[in-house]
């Protein structure tokens, strides 16, 4: 197995005057659910399509596997699932399974394991055409499948799927990298990506703007105050935390950046003030905040790019 499943140093895809992807970097590592989370049109797709060799890049390099995408040895060990799944609609999901099993020199038995590890060894010999949207969605998983690859990437993975089904898909992926698979998957499903992604890259109208651990990302944790009168709480939270370390919330509550160490001083500064104390605790950002706030930045970044 190789120490860097992908690689891409400033890849860069141009259609005309319009910049779909500019200059990405980013590195997807052994046996990590790595996920590309960014809005609709961001470039992800595009990405991807250029990491399984299916479009070329514009400029900068990638490496999948340790080779070019798209060269025969990387697609030996890739499976891909890129947009919505196609498959003869008059053929059962199984038999449509055989067909690409047997493009790829592999044995019926592969086509009932993967049936299974996606749940639709029962409904195998039904066409595809009377599957739901969900069911065709987790046989295009299926079929990226086939083989055991290396690598998976998945694009829009639980697109479709109901509650339930959303629930199974990423079991399965979390599954799959815990046999040693890796996993490269876009989303733009804040809570997916926060619920399964080991690591995170972040993009926004093509550019790549944070990558790393979830965790990291989403910063430390902070102390959540609820206290009245508010106005007393904040004044006492930027008097101990300082002037922009504290925020009021939607609730009236006040959110400070210290850790959980300091409530002990906050509480007794609210109380010397006057303040009634109703509630304090460690709080998380979630990573919707933080992917509002960096965006946000990113966008004001450009602009102000743009005005210079």
């Amino acid at each position: 197995m190789t120490t860097t499943i992908v690689t891409t140093d400033r890849l860069t895809k141009r259609y005309g005057d319009h910049v779909a992807v500019d200059d990405v970097s980013l590195t997807v590592r052994p046996g990590e659910v790595y996920g590309f989370l960014g809005p609709n049109g961001a470039g992800k797709t595009t990405t991807l399509r250029m990491l399984l060799g299916l479009i070329r890049p514009s400029g900068g390099t990638a490496t999948v596997l340790g080779h070019p995408p798209g060269a025969p040895a990387a697609v030996a060990e890739v499976g891909a699932l890129i947009e919505g799944p196609g498959f003869y609609p008059y053929l059962s999901g199984r038999d449509n399974l055989r067909v690409m099993a047997r493009y790829r020199r592999l044995g019926d038995e592969t086509v009932d394991t993967a049936l299974t590890r996606v749940d639709l060894h029962d409904r195998g010999d039904d066409a595809f055409s009377t599957y739901s949207l969900g069911m065709k969605q987790r046989l295009g998983v299926a079929c990226a499948l086939l083989g055991d690859p290396e690598l998976l990437i998945l694009d829009e993975p639980t697109n479709g799927l109901d509650p339930a089904g959303m629930a199974d898909m990423r079991a399965l992926i979390v599954a799959l990298a815990g046999q040693g698979q890796s996993v490269m998957l876009s989303s733009h499903m804040l809570s997916e990506v926060e619920e399964i992604c080991d690591r995170v890259g972040v993009i926004s109208g093509g550019r790549l703007i944070a990558e790393s651990t979830v965790s990291d990302i989403r910063g430390a944790s902070t102390l959540y105050v609820r206290a009245e009168p508010a106005d007393v709480a904040l004044a006492v939270a930027m008097q101990v935390g300082g002037d922009d370390a504290a925020r009021v919330l939607d609730d009236n509550g006040v959110r400070i950046e210290l850790d959980a160490g300091s409530a002990p001083q906050v509480v007794r500064a609210l109380v010397q003030a006057g303040a009634d104390v109703y509630e304090v605790r460690t709080s998380e950002r979630s990573l919707e905040e933080v992917f509002f706030e960096i965006t946000a930045e990113s966008i004001a970044g450009t602009t102000q790019g743009v005005s210079r």
